[in-house]
């Protein structure tokens, strides 16, 4: 896919981090785009400050875990716009904790936004594009955590491979499908410069208590944010979502240094051992 002035991007997650930056970058390059997030306030504010830069855009307040409210964005883009051609499927959130201590509504929610969130784009929005006969771009979120433990916590990391998976088999469904009209790609991206350290604001139970100030919590937590605010800019990332799209590259991988990381995995693989860790920092 190389035209994208006049057509049409939905993304989800849009209204902070990587899902902004896709937005503003598709606006940018004259597609109409429509904005889902499950924050009202910060998703209105996204959607003015395209349209103050010119951009053509609508905000539609959704939550992805939920496939009646993605089943609801679909028709809200084809009813403001007629159609869609540039799915990234980008919402995502996060939750710390052993495999065995997180709480079972924290499992749910992270599997419901991160895994079954991608699962309702791909149930909804494929056979939308499958009857335009178009050409078209499915984007799904993953994550390094996606292709290596360590990289995020378990809950994260196990979404993630399934988005990686998802993905992998629906390139080649699509493939078959649309004779190689519609594409899909599947972003890990490292550290990035966003708020995902902060996603339990938007628990459905609410947002955690804070930590005591001067609490060893509370240093965790700032330390935190020093780390994602010296992440890759979202904008950088949109940049290489954009080029993966005309390229028709699937894997997009922001880090370099990350590949010597799949090497060794896949090398585990290879001669049974288990799977080296990789933390965070590397």
């Amino acid at each position: 896919m190389r035209e994208f002035r006049g057509k049409v991007a939905v993304v989800t997650g849009a209204a902070s981090g990587i899902g902004r930056g896709l937005a503003e970058r598709f606006a940018a390059e004259g597609m109409r785009v429509v904005l889902a997030d499950v924050e009202q306030d910060a998703l209105d504010e996204a959607v003015s400050a395209i349209k103050a830069a010119g951009g053509t855009a609508i905000g539609v307040r959704t939550d992805v875990s939920n496939a009646a409210d993605v089943e609801a964005l679909a028709q809200r883009t084809l009813d403001e716009f007629g159609g869609v051609h540039v799915v990234c499927n980008n919402a995502g959130v996060g939750s710390p904790g052993a495999s065995w201590e997180d709480t079972l509504e924290n499992w749910e929610w992270v599997l419901g936004v991160n895994l079954w969130g991608v699962i309702h784009g791909v149930r909804t929005f494929v056979p939308v594009m499958l009857k335009q006969g178009e050409e078209g771009h499915i984007v799904n979120t993953a994550s390094v955590a996606g292709l290596m433990p360590g990289a995020g916590p378990p809950s994260y990391t196990v979404s993630k491979y399934g988005v990686v998976g998802l993905t992998e088999m629906l390139y080649h469904e699509l493939a078959m499908a649309s004779d190689g009209k519609i594409k899909a790609s599947v972003l890990c991206p490292g550290l990035i410069a966003t708020r995902i350290y902060e996603s339990g604001r938007n628990r459905p139970g609410g947002p955690p208590p804070e930590p005591e100030p001067g609490s060893q919590e509370a240093a965790m937590r700032e330390m935190v944010r020093n780390v994602f605010a010296g992440g890759m800019p979202p904008s950088e990332v949109a940049g290489m979502v954009l080029d993966a799209i005309v390229q028709g590259r699937f894997y997009i991988l922001t880090h370099e240094h990350f590949k010597q990381h799949v090497e060794r995995r896949t090398a585990s693989i290879l001669s049974g051992e288990a799977p080296p860790l990789v933390r965070p920092a590397q």
